[in-house]
């Protein structure tokens, strides 16, 4: 989320019953950081009192065209925001205010700003399905992509109005994630990403397994950031509660033998490699295909050795980037160093598992990069959606060298 760090936010409200919304998107905002100033229309304050607007931003909302900003009396309102805004997103975007926009009227505050602003324009619909539908607001919409807005479409579903359909207001979190895509380098722009995550299950019968405790949570941030920089995402994962990445082909496993089919077959039109799933070493050499009884006291389990994906991957890359990750107890460095060597790798990402904070489970992580280069680079605790965007930065620049270099 350091990309809205510091920015400045402009959040235009228009009237809407989906404006409730609107304060959740601006609580998210501010939580990641953002500076936010609040426009609303005339019609929104019907729905939510600009109180609470301007006490969660910290500034005063603007809903008049002829509002000063302090002491500046030569500055309108609305055109000194615009020219030192970052993006503007209008949520939720009436009919109303879509009319206007892609005819060009500026007769309020909002309206106004949006021919002002030079920033990236994030347009989110929301109203009753049958004006959704209504042929002149889709002309509308198309004008508004056609002259580079960027539109989010509604969801589907029961509306306030009794009926059932699209136009409703996408939640909030799903805004700033577009939001986010919409502000972001688009440095793998036609790049194939082949991504893995999650664990792998290894089962002994029919009930019980043998796996790890990751949840796949940084290849899923890997996969979400790539997909945010252009890049076309196949993300294999192992079994997880997360929510698939937004335009990814996710394609669900279970064992180490269903995960390695997967990634030799996707491998092929893969640019770019990242292996973060903790795959299971070994697996029951002869698994019971019934429950096993506790009938004994100790039982004895036969393992034997799954195949290294990475490794395999590292003997069949040719031309592509390949990055794995190592989840050491101890000596970080040797451990890492030698995955690295042995395993044909430009970049492996170690960190030490076991501590509350970082490792297995956790939303943060502690990582170091150990490059093929024999450099490394060491990082405090943090998200693991930062730890995402600095590899794929990483990745960028070693990308552009070896083009540079051809």
């Amino acid at each position: 989320m350091k990309l809205i760090e510091n920015k400045n936010i402009l959040l235009g409200v228009c009237g809407g019953i989906a404006a409730y919304k609107s304060v959740e998107l601006l609580r998210l905002l501010k939580r990641h950081g953002a500076n936010v100033k609040v426009f609303m229309t005339e019609n929104s304050e019907a729905f939510v009192g600009r109180l609470t607007f301007e006490a969660l931003s910290g500034q005063p909302v603007c809903s008049s065209l002829f509002e000063k900003v302090g002491s500046r009396s030569e500055h309108i309102g609305h055109i000194d925001w615009a020219e030192k805004a970052d993006a503007l997103v209008i949520a939720p975007a009436t009919a109303n205010i879509i009319g206007k926009i892609a005819n060009g009227i500026a007769d309020d505050a909002l309206s106004t700003l949006v021919l002002a602003v030079t920033s990236p324009v994030i347009i989110c619909p929301s109203m009753n399905t049958n004006m959704y539908r209504n042929r002149a607001l889709q002309r509308n919409l198309d004008r508004l992509r056609q002259d580079g807005l960027f539109v989010i479409e509604p969801e589907s579903g029961e509306l306030a109005c009794g009926t059932s359909g699209p136009g409703r207001l996408p939640e909030p979190e799903y805004i700033l994630d577009r939001l986010l895509f919409r502000l972001s380098p688009k440095d793998l722009k036609d790049k194939n990403i082949l991504v893995t995550a999650g664990p792998t299950q290894e089962y002994i019968d029919p009930v019980r397994f043998l796996s790890n405790p990751s949840s796949g949570k940084m290849g899923y941030s890997i996969a979400r950031a790539a997909e945010k920089r252009g890049g076309r995402v196949v993300l294999v994962t192992g079994p997880t509660s997360l929510s698939d990445p937004l335009n990814a082909t996710v394609i669900r496993v279970g064992s180490a033998e269903d995960m390695a089919i997967a990634v030799f077959e996707h491998m092929e039109h893969a640019d770019i490699i990242i292996k973060a799933a903790a795959v299971s070493d070994y697996r029951p050499v002869d698994p019971c295909q019934q429950k096993i009884k506790k009938e004994k006291d100790e039982i004895v389990l036969s393992l034997q050795k799954n195949q290294d994906i990475l490794e395999e991957l590292g003997r069949r890359k040719e031309n592509r980037l390949l990055v794995g990750f190592a989840a050491e107890t101890e000596n970080l460095e040797k451990n890492s160093v030698d995955k690295l060597v042995r395993k044909n790798l430009d970049i492996i990402v170690g960190n030490l598992v076991g501590r509350p904070s970082s490792g297995f489970g956790s939303d943060s992580n502690k990582v170091t990069f150990f490059y093929k280069d024999g450099t490394t680079e060491s990082f405090p605790e943090m998200g693991k959606d930062e730890v995402a965007d600095i590899l794929l930065d990483r990745i960028v620049t070693m990308v552009r060298y070896r083009l540079s270099d051809n």
